[in-house]
Formats: C-alpha cells, sequence, structure tokens
C-alpha cells in the first residue's frame, strides 16, 4: 500500500477513535442508509438528539457531505449499523 494511502487510512482511525461510542453508533447506522426518525426510534433517543450526535461525527471525521462519510466508513470497513 502507498505511503499517502496508509497516512490518510491511519488519520481516518485516529478520528473514528475520537468519537464517542453514542457517536460511533450514530455513524454506522447513518451511513448504512438510515433515515434520522429511524435511527432516533433504535436508539430510543428524539430527532434532535441524532442530529446533533451526527453533526459531531460530521466535523470530527471532517466529511463535507454523508456520501464523504461513507466512502470514510467503506476505508475503515465497518460493517453497516456497527461500531
Amino acid at each position: 500500500m502507498p505511503r499517502q494511502l496508509q497516512s490518510n487510512l491511519a488519520e481516518a482511525r485516529k478520528r473514528y477513535q475520537a468519537l464517542t461510542a453514542r457517536e460511533r453508533e450514530v455513524m454506522g447506522l447513518v451511513v448504512s442508509g438510515k433515515l434520522i426518525k429511524q435511527i432516533a426510534s433504535d436508539l430510543g433517543t428524539s430527532e434532535v438528539t441524532v442530529k446533533i450526535h451526527r453533526g459531531h461525527v460530521m466535523r470530527k471525521m471532517q466529511a463535507d457531505s454523508l456520501a464523504e462519510l461513507v466512502r470514510v466508513a467503506a476505508k475503515l470497513e465497518l460493517s453497516p449499523g456497527k461500531e
């Protein structure tokens, strides 16, 4: 694997490790394609809370869009809907 790719992957792992357990859970559900309403129901929380967690995930993962977050999750080989 080229050095730049290894560096990018290491940086993505570092950012992912900075997420709280709940943020990781929300990230997994978001990248699996679930809607905010579905995630809130699954987690037994409000939609506003899920939106706040999603915002934290986007900021901490340095993702400008959902598509970019999905690409990062794929690079990290995260299972959909899992931590």
